[in-house]
């Protein structure tokens, strides 16, 4: 009988792999971390048949684990890093050039290029998204003017395109299928936000063929069956999603005015706009949230492109900590920041500020200065851009937010989500699942194999099991975000002396 759901997250650092039964429950799950790549400063880069073999190895471990086959599995959902970038040969399935990952920077001289010849207002109207090389377009272009092949592929009708979920779907179906789906696509600066489809004039912009972009789909749908040799039995995907967009959905973001935020390699607030795409007038952006059957619900985002990152600086290149659980014992040993702060902006600045080119920034060193002043800085960064993402989203909604459902990898830090909490000065509600993109990615392959009737029904188990709410003072929290802002004026003012 099949009687479960697969969920993969195929994330920027690592791979999960959860199975879940008919009532929600995860009975199984696995990770794997892979390599990232750094060939120049601002560059990064993930081998795609390294994220490949990550995922049928964390797929095979979860079914051995839960004891579950193949053929049991009702069906298979998938969420993703978004961005990232891959373009591949159609009959081969070749990769021309290492995945260009989201964080990366190569592309900032040709954003600004974009921007100088006026381009920025028609983008934004038509996509919600700002020029920057965040989004895939101007990674697209980059390999087309880079790798020869690719451009001789493309003229010949031969080369693909896809988001980390199109190219995992394509080797799925044995190179069958070739669909996006539209939380992703919104991601490329190639779709129109309004009309869901890919734009002309969007494509002459950036002189992208439209041969080899991917079909466009809903959230849920049939999306082919995988190869049975991979697992033993072909399972159906019916669910494709953006890595944020999936964890809303698994926080039950589904109504007008929710928000959630996700803290993994980066930090991702996002507000549920409903019907309505907010044109922000803050530097956020507005993005697909869903479309599911016939309702398409939009979402108000602020980025933070360093937060997981920052940790894992602090582990693997300074070894400063060996586990990233060392950092709530150190930051709860000091009893304030003592005017040290650092600003992990190692690739670019995020919302609100929008400086792809910018570096990262300790402040405030002395002699004094600890390990424990390093892992506080890290952790509190990740609060004081939440903030500022904050204070710019209540003033493109005009309302208050009164409340944050929190997901993610450092949501298992105490010491930080209280420090959020206090920083937010809201509540933040916190439940069962910290993996909500896994959670997503299944309640969406759940409605396409029928055991939902929609999102509602979908998500009508969601609850939280503990309330954070602040503390801290008015006057010390004020106190902490002056000096934030501090250090990053000084930091945005050092980068335009250095280009001037």
């Amino acid at each position: 009988m099949k009687q479960y759901i697969l969920a993969i997250d195929q994330g920027t650092t690592s791979t999960k792999a959860c199975i879940y039964d008919q009532q929600q429950h995860m009975i199984a799950w696995a990770q794997l971390e892979f390599k990232q790549y750094f060939p120049q400063v601002g560059w990064v880069e993930h081998d795609p048949e390294e994220l490949w073999q990550s995922v049928l190895a964390v797929c095979h471990k979860a079914l051995a684990t839960a004891n579950v086959s193949a053929s049991q599995i009702a069906a298979l959902g998938i969420s993703n890093q978004r961005e990232t970038t891959i373009l591949w040969h159609k009959v081969s399935g070749e990769v021309v050039h290492p995945a260009i990952v989201w964080q990366d920077r190569r592309t900032f001289d040709y954003c600004q290029q974009l921007k100088a010849q006026g381009f920025d207002p028609l983008i934004h109207q038509k996509t919600g998204l700002l020029i920057d090389p965040y989004f895939s377009a101007s990674k697209i272009r980059w390999i087309l003017d880079h790798v020869p092949r690719a451009k001789t592929l493309a003229d010949q009708g031969l080369l693909a395109f896809g988001t980390v979920e199109t190219y995992l779907l394509w080797r799925l179906t044995g190179g069958k299928v070739h669909f996006t789906d539209v939380t992703n696509a919104s991601r490329t600066s190639l779709m129109n936000i309004h009309t869901l489809s890919w734009d002309p004039e969007l494509l002459a912009i950036f002189a992208i063929p439209a041969s080899v972009l991917p079909t466009i789909v809903k959230n849920v749908g049939d999306f082919g069956d995988t190869m049975p040799s991979l697992f033993g039995d072909a399972i159906a995907i019916k669910a494709l999603v953006g890595d944020q967009q999936a964890a809303m959905i698994g926080q039950a973001c589904i109504t007008p005015g929710t928000l959630k935020v996700t803290l993994g390699t980066g930090a991702f607030l996002m507000l549920n706009s409903g019907s309505q795409v907010i044109q922000s007038t803050c530097h956020l952006i507005s993005t697909v949230a869903y479309q599911v059957g016939s309702e398409c619900a939009y979402a108000l985002e602020g980025s933070v492109f360093n937060t997981g990152t920052a940790v894992k600086w602090l582990r693997d290149q300074l070894g400063l900590i060996k586990t990233a659980a060392e950092t709530e014992g150190l930051a709860r040993s000091l009893t304030s920041n003592d005017g040290f702060y650092l600003v992990p902006s190692f690739t670019g600045f995020g919302a609100p500020y929008w400086q792809p080119d910018i570096s990262a920034m300790c402040y405030g060193i002395t002699r004094a200065t600890s390990k424990a002043h390093f892992a506080r800085g890290a952790l509190e960064a990740v609060a004081y851009q939440l903030l500022d993402i904050k204070i710019a989203m209540e003033r493109d909604v005009a309302f208050a937010i009164h409340e944050l459902r929190v997901d993610g990898g450092l949501a298992v830090n105490n010491w930080f989500i209280q420090f959020l909490a206090d920083m937010l000065a809201i509540p933040l509600l916190m439940t069962p699942v910290t993996e909500a993109s896994c959670s997503g990615a299944a309640l969406l392959a759940a409605i396409g194999a029928g055991f939902y009737r929609d999102l509602t029904d979908a998500t009508q188990h969601w609850h939280a099991n503990r309330k954070i709410l602040p503390t801290m003072a008015s006057a010390t929290r004020l106190s902490n975000h002056q000096g934030w802002i501090k250090a990053v004026t000084m930091l945005l003012t050092s980068a335009k002396g250095e280009v001037g």
